[in-house]
């Protein structure tokens, strides 16, 4: 066919479509499997439906959606491998292979089940109709890049590096080490044994596990569900479950902010620890240092600790580390070595994200799988140390009238989110980027046993050097260190320098650390960054252009918030955030996004969704738990924490009036997103009364694939379609 028989060909069907699309009825859907004979996928599904297109020039993707994997979403279709060659001399317009005007309009324009049909687009140039009737070769769909969402074009040359599209996890062992990388992180190896010990061992466990089954693993089931049925971040995911809610996102977003600023600072202390590590004698190990006290002292076998005294591994932590001010009201002077520290620990946060998952995946092939190595090690020596039993009766053996108190319950939940990244809006975050008919379930269970697992292995070893140090001591468990959040600091320093060859032990063990804080870090900048780009692209267009940019400015500017946590009173501000950023308001989050998904989304509407995702409906434990157990609990351990309020202090420290009003700001950055943006919701809501304006604010914004609110293809199975013929 000459170029000149193609465009006259072209332009005449052209002029057709405007005139012929609105006579339309489905009735010969036949005509376009004429495009693809030899395709392994066909045009037409076994349910006679449609499937959604993209634009002419794009990859044309089909598929049934009655099928047990569910189809809800075109994301995980395979593309067309072969395009039909016509005969050489023949006449695209005319001859027999080329199909007509209403079957161009039913593969090419929109979406159809036979009886309802969108057009999007009439082909405006014969270029375009020419590119229909003999699509490009479509690119492969299995690179981790490729992205594809409904009725979005192909992207120019110039701007690729705006990441416009979600890209994919390029296999399923990426989302899990990314899932368990973020939970066995600092929640497991810095926070639960710090929490534990504070909450007295045994009695901590109890509602651990309690809230785990309860709460942990229902609404990590739920999460994944969410992000990966939205294929959104935490804001977007919750503003089209439940547009009231959408307060909840924006929530777990301001934490996910807090808490990158002073994790960051943990990476940073690791960093300092580990580079200290590599001189030919641990600075912690005599108190014969410049930053040492009288008050310096060595612990011996049946020498009881003197009222006051301090072992070196804490005098290095708090008088050269961190060089420690009276209080946060003598703020003191920069500690420039932990600020190189700083900058050096956002520098690899940084050049881990800046290409998106497609870096930070192949990140976590190292920095998840190493450190459980290491982990294993470090168990095999402290069981091996003395004293170690009395460690571990501590940790397993609950004191049952600590149970009646609500603080073991209260740091139990904050744990449990902490860790598996509920409310924070991490889990949801990377769902948002799996393949639409990922089995979620395995994952929600592989991760929730590793994270278990994990802690009790992290806490064992913990308790067994505590044990040790009791014993060396000649004190009780409980009475060996104020229980600080650097805890783990003084800790694990003191046993590694009993150990042989201490400085090859010391830089496995803070390489380890550092690996797990990364990871945690990975997590919560990526829920930022995730969240920053749903929510505003025209804007991170237009200002930013190079999506490398955008991760610079939230590196950069979280940096710079976390600079008053390593000044000499920086640790008292450290204390201040995780209490009230992190551990105060986390259950007030959790229980108002189980009550947008459950209770206002609906169980039944989420069990649907994740029946078309994996095949299979979830089991009445998990929704008894969504509905029930989960909202009762998360209430009553928020009221708890309220009535049982106590304010946080650092060992005998007592924080001034003023500061604790700092830290009810810093929760209230949280805590007012949900009724604040509720308001603004309701107010902006169509509507001439309250009652109907809070009636479309609940109302899910779910867009089907065609872009049709509601459509055939995309409705529940039990809503019968439409006959009437709709063209719009």
């Amino acid at each position: 066919m000459n170029r000149d028989s193609q465009d006259t060909s072209a332009e005449a069907a052209s002029a057709n479509a405007a005139v012929h699309v609105d006579q339309y009825d489905g009735s010969d859907m036949e005509h376009s499997k004429l495009l693809y004979p030899q395709s392994p996928t066909p045009t037409v599904t076994p349910s006679g439906q449609m499937r959604k297109v993209k634009s002419f020039t794009d990859t044309h993707r089909i598929r049934d959606v009655n099928a047990a994997s569910g189809a809800a979403s075109a994301r995980s279709l395979r593309p067309y491998d072969q395009v039909t060659t016509y005969p050489e001399g023949s006449d695209a317009g005319t001859n027999q292979y080329a199909p007509s005007v209403r079957s161009l309009a039913s593969i090419g324009m929109g979406c159809t089940d036979g009886r309802k049909m969108v057009i999007r687009r009439v082909p405006t140039s014969p270029t375009e109709l020419f590119h229909l009737v003999r699509p490009p070769t479509p690119p492969d769909e299995d690179t981790a890049s490729h992205e594809s969402d409904c009725g979005e074009e192909e992207e120019d040359a110039e701007t690729v590096h705006l990441k416009p599209r979600r890209p994919f996890w390029a296999n399923k062992i990426q989302f899990v080490l990314a899932c368990v990388g973020y939970s066995v992180g600092l929640g497991n190896v810095w926070r639960f044994p710090y929490l534990c010990y504070k909450s007295g061992g045994g009695a901590f466990l109890i509602p651990y596990f309690i809230i785990l089954l309860v709460c942990g693993v229902p609404m990590l089931f739920m999460e994944l569900a969410i992000g990966q049925y939205t294929a959104h971040g935490p804001i977007g995911a919750l503003s089209q479950i439940c547009p009231l809610f959408k307060g909840a996102g924006l929530a777990s977003v301001v934490i996910s902010f807090l808490m990158s600023t002073y994790y960051a600072v943990i990476i940073a202390w690791a960093i300092y620890y580990f580079f200290t590590s590599f001189k030919s004698e641990v600075p912690w190990a005599t108190c014969s240092n410049r930053w040492n006290t009288p008050y310096c002292w060595i612990p011996n076998h049946n020498i009881t600790k003197p009222n006051g005294s301090q072992t070196p591994t804490e005098q290095f932590f708090e008088k050269k580390v961190l060089n420690m001010s009276e209080g946060i009201e003598y703020p003191g002077s920069m500690r420039w070595e932990l600020a190189a520290c700083l900058v050096c620990a956002w520098l690899l946060v940084y050049f881990a994200l800046w290409k998106s998952i497609k870096s930070s995946a192949k990140v976590r092939y190292i920095t998840t799988t190493l450190p459980f190595l290491l982990i294993i090690v470090f168990l095999g020596r402290s069981l091996t140390l003395e004293g170690a039993d009395q460690g571990l009766r501590f940790f397993f053996k609950p004191d049952w009238e600590l149970l009646k108190q609500s603080r073991p319950w209260v740091n139990a939940a904050s744990q449990i989110f902490n860790s598996i990244g509920i409310a924070f809006g991490s889990m949801i975050m990377f769902a948002s980027y799996n393949r639409f008919d990922n089995n979620f379930l395995h994952d929600t269970l592989a991760v929730s046993l590793v994270n278990a697992v994990t802690s009790l292995i992290v806490g064992i070893f913990t308790f067994a050097t505590i044990g040790n140090i009791a014993t060396e001591q000649n004190t009780s468990v409980k009475d060996v260190i104020a229980d600080s959040p650097g805890l783990i600091f003084v800790v694990y320093p003191q046993a590694i320098a009993k150990m042989p060859a201490p400085q090859l032990w010391a830089v496995l063990f803070f390489f380890m650390f550092l690996c797990l804080g990364l990871n945690s870090q990975f997590a919560i900048v990526e829920v930022v960054v995730t969240s920053i780009q749903d929510g505003f692209p025209d804007m991170i267009r237009r200002r930013l252009v190079y999506h490398e940019l955008l991760v610079l400015l939230v590196c950069g500017i979280s940096l710079v918030f976390g600079l008053p946590h390593i000044i000499q009173s920086g640790i008292y501000l450290f204390q201040l955030m995780d209490y009230y950023a992190a551990s105060l308001s986390i259950t007030y989050l959790a229980f108002f996004e189980v009550v947008a998904i459950a209770w206002f989304y609906g169980v039944e509407r989420l069990s649907r969704n994740i029946k078309q995702m994996t095949g299979q409906r979830p089991s009445l434990y998990f929704r008894f738990c969504w509905l029930i157990a989960a909202p009762a609990l998360l209430l009553a351990l928020w009221v708890a924490s309220l009535v049982d309020y106590t304010p946080p202090s650092y060992r005998q420290y007592q924080y001034p009036a003023w500061a604790q009003a700092l830290g009810w700001i810093i929760a209230s950055l949280s805590l007012l997103c949900i009724p604040g943006y509720a308001l603004i919701v309701i107010i902006r809501s169509p509507g001439k009364t309250i009652g109907e304006k809070l009636r479309n604010s609940i109302r899910p914004t779910f867009m089907c694939d065609c872009g049709v609110n509601g459509c055939d293809i995309c409705c529940s199975e039990s809503e019968p379609p439409d006959d009437k013929t709709t063209i719009s």
